[in-house]
């Protein structure tokens, strides 16, 4: 189940993160009431995952595929483009992402 609430906390990020990015600075109702929602959600559902995940590990898994995710959608929902440097700070943030749920003993599987 932590990896559950992990994966659902992530996914509530991106869903906030893209709709803060439509919400207009909260001018706009829908976007606004979507992104409160959403990041409420993110945040319960992450405070159930750590816990049992420890709290550096959660948050490292948390934030990288959160950014990585977010910028897949930055470029498949908001046709925004990312160049070479952009491309390769995403696919270290992957790696290291990586590295740490196969090789840290501090991941708890």
């Amino acid at each position: 189940m932590k990896y559950l609430f992990l994966g659902l906390a992530i996914c509530l990020e991106v869903l906030g993160t893209s709709s803060l990015a439509r919400s207009e600075n909260f001018t706009r109702l829908w976007p606004s009431l979507l992104t409160v929602v959403a990041f409420t959600g993110c945040f319960y559902f992450f405070s159930h995952a750590i816990k049992e995940i420890p709290l550096g590990v959660a948050y490292a898994i948390w934030a990288g595929l959160g950014i990585v995710l977010t910028a897949l959608v930055s470029v498949l929902f908001f046709k925004q483009k990312l160049d070479l440097p952009a491309i390769l700070g995403i696919a270290i943030i992957i790696v290291g992402v990586l590295v740490i749920n196969l090789f840290s003993k501090s991941a708890t599987h």
